[in-house]
């Protein structure tokens, strides 16, 4: 699975709700960019799944890696990507944790961007 981003990331969003949780392990740290923007490049292993009434979750169906989250409708106008799976260096930065009352106990957030 390969893909190219061809315009603006939003700064990283880090999300605690259950949902994430449970499809990630741990909580999702993603990224966002208009869906015009990105580009497939080797799609074979994409594979959609439809986690809630309102988004589906993307991801690599040979080693199961997350790599999508979007709402659901006709055409999207943004996917968020998960910012692990970026190339380094990003440039990007945690702007914000959301759910944060969902979050396991297991772990503090230790910055002030909630």
């Amino acid at each position: 699975m390969r893909y190219e981003i061809h315009g603006p990331l939003r700064d990283v969003i880090a999300c605690h709700c259950s949902q994430c949780r449970r499809t990630s392990g741990h909580f999702v740290a993603a990224t966002q960019a208009r869906t015009t923007d990105l580009v497939l490049r080797e799609s074979a292993t994409l594979r959609w799944y439809r986690s809630s009434s309102e988004a589906e979750r993307g991801f690599c169906s040979r080693c199961g890696g997350n790599l999508f989250w979007r709402p659901l409708g006709a055409k999207p106008d943004v996917t968020s990507i998960m910012a692990g799976t970026l190339d380094t260096p990003t440039g990007l930065k945690v702007m914000q944790h959301i759910f944060v009352a969902d979050k396991s106990d297991y772990y503090e957030i230790g910055d002030t961007r909630t």
